[in-house]
């Protein structure tokens, strides 16, 4: 019996699926990988490419945070942030890794003394990060890849 995947963000349903045969999942300890029958599970994710393999191949999805949950092959995600490898728009990444960068490093000159939100800097920098790499991987060379 294949898993029943359905990955939600606060905003939307990112993916519904009843025909998952593997998940890899990039939990906050480390990257899992979930087959049908598996044991209850609560996990809270990190920030990486989720891989769901199914019949008509794999599809990548780019996660931000959240948990995981899977009871009686039943997967429910809720994550921070999630999308589609194909709706990452790389330009726009780029962009935001630049920002997130120059505000790291200083060279942000709009950001008065004392005003950076480091963590929040650095967490802007790594799903920029998550996001070029997952496309770059992708366009390459079109074969799944389980690293985050």
């Amino acid at each position: 019996m294949p898993l029943k995947l359905s990955i939600v963000t606060a905003q939307r349903t990112v993916m519904e699926r009843a025909d998952v045969t593997k998940l890899v999942v990039p939990a906050a300890e480390g990257q899992i990988t979930l087959l049908p029958s598996h044991a209850a599970l609560m996990t809270a994710l990190g920030s990486g490419e989720m891989l769901a393999t199914h019949a008509g191949g794999t599809e990548p999805i780019a996660v931000h945070g959240g948990f995981l949950q899977i009871v009686d092959d039943e997967v429910s995600v809720l994550a921070d942030a999630a999308e589609h490898v194909a709706q990452i728009d790389l330009e726009r990444a780029e962009a935001a890794r630049a920002r997130a960068e120059a505000r790291l490093t200083g060279r942000d000159t709009s950001i008065p003394p004392g005003g950076l939100d480091v963590l929040r800097a650095q967490a802007s920098l790594q799903r920029s990060m998550v996001r070029i790499t997952i496309v770059r991987r992708r366009r390459a060379t079109g074969v799944p890849s389980a690293r985050p």
